[in-house]
């Protein structure tokens, strides 16, 4: 239930705008809500800033011996197991092919790696039994995997316990990280790194008309949305409007009646992949012919199959790209398609890198957990066919992202910015171009 209110001022107080009015409504069942942003007070030092602080183990365990009569090496999948699977088969798919590689290559001084997979569609649910049954029945070496923030968060209180390296392929918060767990690590680069893109390019899209902000309020949009108004607010910008609607929400008019009144010059749409999708094309069909912009969720397949030519010319921060690793007859991207009939995307190549990472760093350090961690951690920076993974202190990739653009369903890398250009300078009119 929402109340919905006709407003007749605003109060600011603690920090966070609460919208208040002569007349309600009432109550009344909506999928939409309207929120307003303050700018934000002057920042202050932090008393304990956690993302210059590198956490490190310093606990028992290297010194153990590798096991006896062991005939393959165990690496936990938290994830579905599953080609098809809307969210996660890339990643499924590109963590078997990275494994089937490996052991083509002689596996671990002979031993083959072996994926073990586990998940529950209701990760904390039954998602924790599954994990714990990863790390002390099936005795895993370490784990990869997790399709999202809340998944990723989850591992994380398995692996704190448990002293075992968990690396996150594709989630973007931060706050994982910043949990100071020495065991965790997230390939892709995190939201602190591709908000201010996103800003840059939203302000510039709007031209001075102002912009709104739609988002989701699942856990990743809400994340990612804080960071991008964040960004914002350091420009000197703040949104006209900020919509929010609920996952797998099926009405959009609301909030598409509420745009078509404030008439931005440009809108961030935050969602997940099939979210951002279903909102777009309502917004087309409605009309809303503005610069869209996302987030890096409308980098996924899922998104440019779903929102098919609505998603034509939507701006968003670029984690992959095939380019990155080289146009090459044998590349990533190629050997990809070959094995699974259809084109990798980010979350794909950010998990190859993962599994790819942690096979190297089991050939360095042999088969100690603890030391495994070590590897992980020393072998930064590490070449991956996403770019260099370079673990920044709180053991996230700190590699800057860039922006990119949906063209006839193929996602296009942008032209970076020259230097000491300003905010925005990379990115055109999608009209003009």
């Amino acid at each position: 239930m929402t109340r919905v209110m006709s407003c007749g001022f605003a109060l600011i107080a603690a920090g966070t705008t609460l919208v208040s009015g002569c007349a309600l409504s009432g109550d009344r069942t909506a999928s939409t809500q309207t929120r307003v942003e303050p700018p934000r007070s002057q920042a202050r030092e932090p008393y304990f800033n956690a993302r210059s602080h590198t956490a490190e183990y310093a606990g028992p365990g290297r010194d153990e011996p590798p096991p006896q009569n062991i005939n393959e090496v165990r690496i936990g999948w938290f994830g579905p197991a599953d080609l098809t699977h809307p969210t996660a088969g890339q990643m499924w798919a590109a963590a078997t092919m990275a494994v089937d590689e490996a052991n083509e290559a002689g596996g671990c001084n002979g031993l083959p790696f072996r994926l073990v997979p586990a998940w529950s569609e209701n990760p904390w649910g039954t998602g924790i039994r599954d994990v714990t049954r990863l790390v002390y029945d099936e005795k895993v070496w370490a784990i990869v995997g997790g399709p999202n923030g809340p998944s990723a968060h989850l591992v994380e209180q398995v692996v704190a316990k448990a002293r075992l390296t968990y690396i996150s392929p594709v989630s973007t918060d931060k706050t994982a990280n910043l949990a100071n767990v020495p065991w965790i690590f997230s390939c892709a680069p995190g939201d602190h790194l591709l908000a201010p893109i996103l800003a840059d390019a939203l302000v510039s899209q709007a031209a001075g008309a102002g912009f709104a902000v739609v988002s989701c309020t699942d856990h990743d949009s809400r994340v990612l949305t804080t960071e991008l108004l964040n960004a914002c607010n350091r420009l000197g910008a703040f949104p006209i409007l900020h919509v929010e609607f609920n996952p797998g929400a099926a009405d959009f008019d609301a909030h598409i009646e509420r745009l078509r009144q404030a008439q931005p010059g440009a809108v961030a749409l935050i969602a997940g992949p099939r979210d951002s999708a279903r909102s777009l094309i309502a917004m087309r069909r409605a009309g809303l012919d503005m610069p869209v912009l996302g987030g890096p969720a409308m980098g996924r397949r899922l998104f440019a199959e779903t929102a098919a030519e609505s998603a034509e010319g939507v701006l968003f921060p670029l984690i992959w790209h095939p380019s990155a690793a080289g146009d090459r007859p044998d590349g990533f991207a190629r050997r990809f398609e070959r094995s699974f009939g259809f084109a990798p995307d980010y979350t794909a190549a950010c998990t190859y890198d993962a599994v790819r990472l942690l096979i190297d760093a089991v050939h360095t350090a042999g088969l100690n957990r603890a030391r495994i961690r070590d590897a992980v951690r020393a072998l930064s920076p590490w070449p991956g066919v996403t770019g260099p993974i370079n673990w920044d202190p709180t053991g996230q990739n700190d590699r800057p992202a860039a922006l990119g653009m949906l063209r006839r369903g193929q996602v296009v890398p942008m032209p970076q910015p020259k230097p000491g250009a300003g905010p925005g300078a990379q990115v055109a009119s999608p009209a003009a171009r």
